[in-house]
């Protein structure tokens, strides 16, 4: 299985460009079955700032994935992708 983590959206103050809110994606894929999570994680002003022009995908990835509880998204993702890999229940006819 493959995580694939992306910074979908920024949301910051226009007077000093300050990120107050990033919008995450954490998509999964093992062969032909793909799933996702979704969510936003909330700043405040620390002690370093980097000016929003300057900031790259990889620096806010690693922030968002400071402040979450990234083991269990990553759990979460794999059990889904299970759950569509080997269902528990199915449908159909035997002939």
């Amino acid at each position: 299985m493959t995580i694939i983590w992306t910074i979908v959206q920024l949301d910051r103050q226009t007077s000093d460009g300050l990120v107050t809110v990033a919008h995450w994606r954490a998509d999964a894929v093992d062969e032909e079955h793909s799933v996702g999570s979704y969510g936003t994680v909330g700043f405040e002003r620390g002690e370093s700032f980097i000016a929003y022009e300057s900031l790259t995908e990889a620096q806010v990835i690693a922030w968002v994935k400071e402040k979450l509880e990234v083991a269990e998204i990553e759990a979460s993702l794999q059990s889904q992708i299970n759950a569509k890999k080997y269902p528990a229940i199915a449908t159909g006819i035997p002939w």
